[in-house]
């Protein structure tokens, strides 16, 4: 599913149009992801919890050379879908 087609989704649930959608589609994209920069969690109940996790520093390789290269700690946004989401792709 394309964010076009969950917009039209969004339209057709609501009876609004398309436009109002797209708004409300990208002011909840906009809010999740100033949450995530700030390091906070998003829950949204039955569907799941948006947060940030640390990575840790590891060693690996480039694949072309094959030359051990240091891979930096980072933040990564990770996704744990609610019991509600899982069983109903069960």
């Amino acid at each position: 599913m394309t964010k076009a087609d969950l917009v039209s989704a969004m339209a057709k649930a609501s009876g609004g149009s398309k436009v109002s959608a797209e708004r409300a589609l990208d002011a909840f994209f906009v809010s999740v992801f100033d949450a995530l920069k700030k390091g906070r969690r998003v829950t949204i109940g039955g569907f799941g919890t948006f947060m940030v996790s640390k990575r840790a520093e590891r060693n690996g390789r480039n694949p072309r050379t094959g030359k051990a290269i240091r891979i930096p700690a980072t933040r990564v946004p990770r996704f744990k879908s609610s019991r509600s989401l899982k069983s109903a792709v069960l």
